[in-house]
């Protein structure tokens, strides 16, 4: 039996390469970044060094790259810090319904503690209407935080442009670029944001590392308290390893970014081109315009079935998909995103998030859409809700 992994919205396989620029920071160079000494002199500099290229892969400067320990705190500090440093001129925040738990959840979160959140709709590809942000803008509000790319239906949101209307009316921008970092070129600067999160797991980087880009002359509340490191704004010893791999990880999926969205794409697009035709009674959610979508991301909804069944039989032809994000993957609701886009609730349930990555291969694409074939009529027959 084959050993398919299409879950790479989830997390990646650690590089190659980013795997042996971690080993020396492991066991020779071990030294504490912070300490005065020649181990940490050491340490300092391979982390100064990864802050240097990993600015010059997003057109940022060193100054405005901060080490965070995952994507959910570089989304938390960047959603709490603002509130907190600007909630002098106002206590408004807004964000999408689609938002991922990292910000969704914080925005929650601080409504329990005063803060009011306007929580923007989508249209039925996940698309965030500019207009929407404008009429939603308030005297009181000190933030907008609205995703890159959403990470289950893989819409690329008009960042530039809802950027532009937050500063027309003097707002903070921030936005979860953690699934689009490695996918999708940016430049930060030329996307006018404030704040940027990214997460190293989803460009084939080491877990538990994380980027909070904070633009110069943006302050923000410190959000873990303790010692002086990074720049006295983060408390936590840096995690040298971690750091390295992150950058090297991110040179090498910048380096060969369009070369691999081109791949993984053409992989995308023949798996959803075999699924349309062969199966019926479904859904595609997400953008349809491939150029406004995530080149890995195909994201669909099976009626009459329900997407656990469909994922434990996947799983048994040792294909492993998602029914969404995995960070949500123990509830048993019906996916706030879908919801949104408006899938009904009961198709919704139905629905298994496929994300491709650069080691997977066409006939691994046709064994998934030959397994998934006979997986749906099998369910269908055994389903009350199935008539034909």
């Amino acid at each position: 039996m084959q050993s398919i992994y299409l879950d790479h919205a989830a997390t990646t396989p650690l590089s190659e390469k980013a795997f042996e620029a971690m080993k020396p920071y492991f066991t020779e160079v071990f030294g504490n970044p912070n300490s005065q000494h020649v181990y940490g002199r050491e340490g300092a500099k391979a982390v100064n060094d990864a802050r240097q290229l990993i600015a010059s892969c997003i057109g940022a400067k060193p100054s405005e790259i901060y080490f965070t320990s995952c994507g959910t705190e570089a989304d938390n500090w960047a959603v709490k810090g603002a509130a907190l440093q600007y909630q002098s001129k106002g206590k408004h925040i807004i964000t999408s319904i689609i938002e991922h738990p990292a910000v969704y959840t914080t925005c929650k979160q601080l409504e329990k503690y005063g803060w009011e959140v306007t929580y923007l709709p989508v249209d039925n590809e996940g698309f965030v209407n500019p207009s929407d942000l404008e009429a939603a803008i308030r005297e009181d509000t000190v933030l907008v935080s609205i995703m890159f790319a959403n990470n289950e239906i893989g819409t690329i949101e008009p960042i530039k442009e809802l950027a532009e209307i937050a500063h027309k009316h003097g707002v903070l921008f921030h936005t979860d670029a953690v699934q689009a970092t490695g996918a999708v070129r940016y430049d930060v600067k030329d996307l006018g944001v404030d704040m940027l999160s990214m997460s190293a797991h989803k460009f084939y980087g080491p877990k538990g590392m994380g980027v909070l880009y904070i633009r110069n002359g943006v302050k923000m509340e410190k959000f873990l308290s303790g010692g002086e490191q990074e720049r006295a704004h983060r408390g936590g010893t840096s995690n040298t390893p971690g750091i390295v791999g992150m950058s090297v990880a991110l040179e090498e999926a910048m380096a060969n970014l369009e070369e691999d969205a081109k791949y993984v794409a053409s992989l995308r697009d023949h798996f959803v081109s075999r699924v349309c035709a062969e199966i019926d009674d479904i859904m595609y959610n997400g953008a349809k315009d491939t150029s406004k979508r995530l080149p890995n991301n195909a994201s669909f909804s099976f009626r009459y079935i329900e997407g656990e069944s469909i994922l434990f039989s996947l799983d048994l032809a040792g294909i492993s998909a998602s029914s969404g994000s995995a960070c949500s993957s123990g509830s048993l609701e019906p996916s706030r995103t879908l919801l949104a886009i408006g899938v009904p609730v009961g198709t919704a349930h139905g629905s298994i998030r496929f994300t491709f990555g650069k080691h997977n291969t066409m006939e691994q694409v046709d064994y998934t859409v030959d397994e998934l074939v006979k997986i749906v009529k099998k369910l269908r027959a055994m389903s009350p809700l199935y008539k034909k």
